[in-house]
């Protein structure tokens, strides 16, 4: 067995690794270090961080794959290390994948296909990819998991569960304002469902259906007599990476056409309820000599619910017809507050933000106004559900890949065209909500805007202070936390010290301040607990 496939290594190698991070975020913050002294460290962590993932492979790279678009959870300096994690890994010996084929299949390879190439085109953390001839002559690709992964899974799950818990209770960042439980079950919910090869297989059929009739997007059919939850067997199909330009070129395709037709082909998965694929890489999109997109590869989706599309309306409703309560219950209602927060607690950011005229917004300090708002939107009850994350990557994928196709143009030139088709493609609900925002215009715009503009010096005064104020509360109660750490940290190093020395009276007298330490630091985080929640609700400023 390699070391990597070692449970207890693999879960002392990521724990240990856990408990140094805070360990050292810790220090700095008692050290009081500058914002670049911290940013450093939180680099030094992301490299360690990404070649630990790359030693231990399997799920926690897909993990960590997760973790590097929640830039709204992590530091940028840590983001900005992780972020380039790419699965490739090398594969597993033939006979091991020939194992997993029978087992699944329930008897030889042989007696599946006609063929099938040993060595694997393709090879990721997860799956590996081998081209083979089925027993009709077609050509196919089987996509295998990797056969160690079945056993790694509740092993690694059970750390990462372990690491939330940790964090939830300990971790040096204010804890109220990030749901772990929701970041840990979103996690293993996108994980498992990347796991399970039938749910892909389920997901390519429901692709397929979709796009039956678009003349110009190609999706693999799947062969479900073959597939199971473990082994994908789909169509074979040729084509180039949509970001191979000098490919692209002999094909003789015009780029500002075909980015068009790409933005075309997503824009609907992005804003009509259903499905939509979440990772439109380079890689999972081939482009055929006569234009035609492929789309490969459906473990990472997203989903965007009947119920999520009809919120999504009220909140920009809400937004055009300037009703905040509207637009924050919406929010609410899309998973955007954390549990228990009440909506009126950003009604008053969002009507500001609204509100702002953009001559006056022109002549403001643009980067004291990014950091203000980045305070801000930290102190809020805020979070940003993975299914959300997900259509933001889905459309910055697609966005630089518009950028590759078409790099004389701007992106908004492209994309103006698909939007506009868009909605006038019948659909009545897109021409009602416009009809709305256009009949809701008021007469005295004029006066509106004066009455506004006298109102913000005002409210944003008294936002303010209100900001300042739990500002001054949540760092009493840190400075709290750290002097019960010093505690805890001075009391155990004394401890270990007289058990070293064998004083007795050391290490007992050590211990029980540590204890005193522990307890203290429990108390101050209920209660900083209690006044967050309390804050969430609307019951302080």
């Amino acid at each position: 067995m390699m070391k990597s496939e070692n449970k207890l290594w693999r879960m002392w190698k990521v724990l240990s690794l856990a408990l140094s991070i805070v360990v050292r975020v810790y220090w700095y913050r008692l050290r009081g270090k500058s914002q670049w002294e911290k940013e450093k460290l939180w680099e030094q962590i992301g490299k360690e961080f990404k070649e630990t993932l790359f030693e231990l492979n399997g799920v926690l790279i897909k993990v960590g794959q997760l973790l590097s678009i929640r830039e709204d959870l992590l530091p940028k300096g840590f983001i900005n290390q992780i972020q380039d994690l790419v699965d490739h890994v090398p594969p597993s010996p033939w006979e091991k994948i020939e194992s997993v084929l029978e087992r699944e299949w329930g008897g030889p390879v042989s007696s599946m296909v006609l063929n099938i190439d040993q060595e694997a085109i393709a090879s990721a953390s997860i799956g590996e990819v081998y081209k083979a001839t089925l027993l009709d002559g077609t050509q196919a690709a089987i996509k295998v998991q990797r056969p160690e992964i079945p056993s790694l899974v509740k092993t690694d799950f059970r750390t990462l569960s372990i690491i939330i818990w940790f964090a939830r209770h300990f971790a040096p960042m204010p804890k109220g304002f990030i749901n772990f439980k929701m970041l840990y079950k979103e996690l293993k919910q996108v994980i498992e469902q990347e796991l399970d090869f039938s749910k892909e297989m389920s997901t390519a059929i429901s692709f397929k259906q979709r796009f039956k009739g678009h003349a110009n997007v190609k999706i693999p059919t799947m062969y479900p007599e073959l597939c199971t939850d473990k082994v994908l067997v789909m169509e074979w199909v040729d084509g180039v990476r949509l970001n191979d330009r000098k490919a692209i070129g002999l094909y003789g395709l015009n780029g500002q056409k075909l980015a068009q037709e790409l933005f075309r082909l997503f824009l609907p998965q992005w804003l009509e309820p259903g499905i939509f694929h979440a990772d439109p890489h380079a890689g999972n999109i081939l482009l055929q000599s006569d234009g035609t997109f492929v789309l490969l590869d459906y473990g990472m989706i997203g989903e965007i619910s009947k119920r999520d599309s009809a919120h999504f309306q009220n909140l920009l409703e809400g937004v055009l017809l300037k009703n905040f309560r509207k637009a924050s219950e919406a929010l609410a209602e899309l998973g955007f507050l954390l549990p228990d927060a009440s909506p009126k607690t950003i009604e008053p950011v969002l009507k500001e933000f609204v509100t702002l005229d953009m001559e006056q917004f022109k002549q403001m300090d643009l980067i004291s106004v990014k950091k203000e708002i980045n305070e801000m939107v930290k102190s809020l009850p805020v979070q940003v559900p993975t299914r959300f994350i997900f259509l933001g990557r889905s459309f910055a994928t697609i966005e630089g890949l518009v950028h590759t196709l078409s790099p004389d143009e701007e992106t908004l030139d492209v994309v103006k065209p698909a939007f506009m088709d868009w909605v006038k493609d019948g659909n009545t609900n897109k021409w009602e909500l416009l009809m709305k925002w256009v009949s809701a215009q008021p007469l005295f715009q004029t006066v509106q805007k004066v009455r506004q503009l006298l109102d913000i010096p005002e409210k944003a005064l008294e936002q303010q202070e209100h900001h300042q104020l739990n500002e001054f509360q949540f760092k009493i109660f840190e400075g709290q936390k750290k002097q019960a750490y010093v505690i805890i940290l001075a009391g155990c190093l004394g401890g270990f010290s007289g058990l070293a020395f064998d004083m007795e009276v050391v290490w007992k007298g050590s211990f029980a301040l540590a204890g005193f330490g522990v307890a203290g630091y429990w108390m101050i985080a209920t209660r900083q607990r209690n006044w967050l929640k309390k804050l969430k609700n609307g019951q302080l400023y």
